[in-house]
């Protein structure tokens, strides 16, 4: 199969951005991202300029390959990371427009890599638990209830890619600090902290991040399917908690 690709090119975050036309030949086998390497080594090999794409576990857990594909941010498979997005998934759209996360929270380093900074500093701002756990505790020592210990898995299973960030028209990130505030303030080890959802959310202000307004775009892009029912565990926190 012939792609041809229109690839996003920025030097920095203060430079002009424009697409890059390009043209690969890839088999229904390949990954997308193995795509973009063969693509960087006919590049290379032709004393060109590879392009810059973040990337690391190549497993769907680590979230770093953040590409929006023809608009949708990971790609148009539904709860998958763009690494795990394969090109005969794309058979029927031999042209690709390839660029990064568009949020102003979100500034380019280069290329298709954005520097979500911001994430680690709402993480910083309350994203943890403020007791000394000591060493590791017998499983049964804190009866969790299962529908509480299920809820709060399924809240972790946020991989902090910034796909609700991108897919949202506010370049919200509420869904990612719902995920966070309802993974440890369901717990009892995090219910100590009264604060931080209060301190989350003035955090995710302070980085420029827009607010909810109930699109749920952010849920559908989601590739761990946090739900926005987060959201509303959040919000009820924050009134319990004001």
């Amino acid at each position: 199969m012939i792609f041809t690709l229109h690839i996003w090119r920025q030097k920095d975050a203060k430079s002009q951005g424009y697409f890059e036309q390009h043209q690969i030949e890839a088999s229904e086998s390949t990954s997308f991202l193995e795509m973009l390497d063969a693509l960087n080594e006919h590049l290379i090999s032709q004393d060109k300029e590879a392009i810059a794409f973040d990337f690391d576990c190549r497993e769907g857990i680590c979230g770093s390959c953040n590409l929006v594909i023809n608009g949708t941010p990971h790609g148009k498979q539904h709860a998958t990371t763009t690494c795990q997005q394969y090109m005969r998934d794309y058979v029927d759209e031999k042209e690709l427009w390839i660029e990064p996360w568009r949020a102003t929270a979100f500034p380019v380093i280069k290329d298709l890599i954005v520097d979500r900074t911001a994430f680690d500093k709402i993480m910083q701002a309350g994203g943890y638990i403020e007791i000394r756990t000591g060493s590791a505790s017998e499983a049964n020592t804190i009866p969790i209830e299962k529908q509480v210990a299920d809820a709060a898995f399924d809240s972790a299973t946020c991989i902090g890619c910034g796909a609700c960030v991108a897919a949202c028209p506010n370049a919200s990130a509420t869904l990612f600090v719902a995920a966070k505030v309802t993974h440890l303030s369901i717990l009892p080890q995090g219910q100590i902290d009264k604060e931080r959802t209060k301190k989350l959310l003035e955090a995710m202000e302070e980085q420029g991040f827009g607010s909810c307004s109930n699109y749920r775009e952010c849920e559908r892009v989601c590739p761990k399917e946090i739900s926005v029912s987060t959201i509303t565990t959040m919000n009820k926190l924050l009134y319990q908690q004001t």
